[in-house]
């Protein structure tokens, strides 16, 4: 339910984020989301806090694979990392083989948290989804 209400939010425009000043959440472009769906959020606002809690100090593997999926999601654009899918055929062959392996695992849902179905098959390819994304990125500066 947290992804789904999360994920509704970054579609409609806006942008959730911690604030640093305060370090509570804050709503960017909040005008920007429906009624229902802040509606939807009130409720489960201590989830949402907990999930975006639950990312704090993450890897920067970690954060990349995130970035991906939302982006692959339609959730959050990111133009630079979908020029680099789309240009590297091996990049996006380790994407759908990483998916491959989260959903043998059991993760069947995007609006679940993906990160209790990771194992040291999904955790290896991840390391070389990173990799590439690092190569790509030190080459396309």
């Amino acid at each position: 339910m947290v992804l789904h209400v999360l994920s509704l939010i970054w579609k409609s425009g806006a942008e959730i984020y911690r604030d640093e000043s305060d370090g509570r959440l804050a709503l960017k472009n909040a005008k920007l989301v429906p009624a229902d769906v802040l509606k939807a959020a009130n409720p489960i606002f201590p989830k949402i806090e907990e999930w975006f809690k639950s990312w704090e100090g993450a890897k920067s593997i970690d954060i990349t694979i995130k970035k991906i999926l939302h982006h692959n999601c339609g959730w959050q654009a990111n133009e630079k990392l979908n020029d680099w899918i789309c240009s590297d055929e091996g990049s996006l062959q380790l994407w759908m083989a990483w998916q491959e392996v989260m959903a043998k695992n059991g993760w069947k849902d995007i609006y679940s948290d993906y990160r209790q179905f990771e194992n040291n098959e999904s955790n290896s390819i991840k390391q070389k989804i990173y990799e590439r994304a690092i190569l790509y990125a030190n080459q396309n500066k």
